[in-house]
């Protein structure tokens, strides 16, 4: 059944908000055949994600979603028929109003953040009386069946494992970046968020015995990178090698570029959500820097991922992924951690693409979404 969908997203840090609404719009039009439009506060974050954009228009489309610049004051349309509010956004007062006074009934969702705490399952789905009669329900996505699930597009495990059975088509990617790959080096992502615990890592590659070669999109970390260089400047293309250490810098690439990246890679460093969840879907280790938050709650999100990954692992292997992951998000030394990491490899690597299966198992959040909605009717 085609429904009309309504996403609003305010970009407040980074580009995890609009990193996950996109990719949910763009999967409910091609998969679902729905009609979405999708609200953006900040159309120059948009465009970082979709370079053909236009930041200044109104109103456009591109793959066929309708994008449109969320205006302030906010100019009256029709509600549709799904109203998203992604990450607690505040909707527009008279869209509110819009949406109470509808002769069709509206089904509101508040989209959360994705968390593996315990009590998610507990709260996912539940609805909220307003002051206006409408309710607002709650919609969170997790690692869980009791959850709303993750974004995953249809083919995407099939594209990722064909993709890695195939050396020719990696390295014509790599190069297609600006990458040079290194024979027998050990291949990592780095995209993460300001990290004292880098130059300890870092030292620790440049030091080892097997080259690695670093792979870092543009960002946040580029400064603690640089510092660590003793100043050097970094640009995109810059390409330096200090040790056993290749170090890249890489432009900001589109996300199916970015997910070919991770697929690429022996060890993905994510930080977020958007990523985060990627680097699930690639099947290979991987490093999660959590978003910091008032109180350190954060912690307790990280503590409760590990809780649910480490499931399957051995105490060795369980106490080491534990170990390097606190410690990169305590921005604590990392070089026995690391060491630690790498004498359990192998159990970690079958690990994260069991985990890989066992959450594509499940029913992906853009389905799930469609399923609450005609459930609702």
């Amino acid at each position: 059944m085609k429904a009309s969908w309504d996403i609003f997203c305010s970009v407040v840090d980074n580009y995890g908000d609009i990193g996950v609404t996109w990719r949910l719009a763009r999967q409910l039009v091609a998969e679902h055949d729905q009609a979405v439009r999708l609200w953006v506060d900040d159309l120059g974050a948009f465009v970082r994600l979709c370079p053909e954009a236009d930041r200044q228009a109104a109103q456009q489309r591109q793959a066929g979603v309708e994008i449109r610049q969320w205006p302030a004051p906010w100019q009256p349309v029709e509600p549709a028929d799904v109203v998203i509010e992604a990450f607690a956004c505040a909707l527009p007062e008279t869209y509110i109003a819009a949406m109470a006074a509808r002769p069709n009934k509206v089904l509101w969702l508040n989209l959360e953040y994705l968390s593996a705490e315990d009590w998610v399952e507990g709260c996912h789905g539940l609805p909220s009386l307003q002051a206006n009669g409408l309710s607002k329900f709650f919609f969170f996505p997790g690692f869980t069946p009791g959850s709303g699930g993750l974004l995953r597009e249809r083919e995407l495990l099939a594209q990722r494992r064909a993709f890695q059975a195939d050396p020719a088509a990696q390295e014509a990617f790599l190069r297609s970046i600006g990458v040079e790959p290194v024979t027998g080096a050990r291949r990592i992502s780095l995209f993460a968020y300001e990290n004292s615990a880098l130059a300890s890592w870092l030292d620790a590659l440049a030091s080892a015995s097997q080259p690695s070669q670093l792979l870092v999109p543009e960002g946040r970390i580029l400064s603690d990178l640089q510092a660590w260089l003793g100043g050097v400047p970094l640009t995109v293309g810059t390409a330096l090698q200090r040790g056993q250490l290749h170090i890249q810098v890489l432009p900001f690439v589109r996300q199916d570029q970015y997910d070919r990246l991770l697929w690429c890679c022996d060890l993905n460093a994510v930080r977020g959500e958007d990523s985060f969840v990627r680097a699930q879907w690639a099947g290979r280790p991987l490093l999660w820097h959590i978003y910091r938050q008032e109180e350190a709650a954060h912690l307790e999100k990280l503590e409760a991922f590990l809780t649910l990954y480490k499931e399957g692992l051995s105490p060795a292997a369980g106490e080491a992924l534990s170990g390097f992951w606190r410690a990169w998000n305590g921005g604590e030394e990392l070089a026995d951690d690391w060491q630690a990491l790498l004498k359990s490899w192998p159990e970690l690597a079958e690990h994260a693409e069991n985990w890989c299966l066992q959450r594509a198992s499940q029913v992906d959040l853009a389905e799930a979404l469609v399923l609450f909605y005609l459930n609702w009717l």
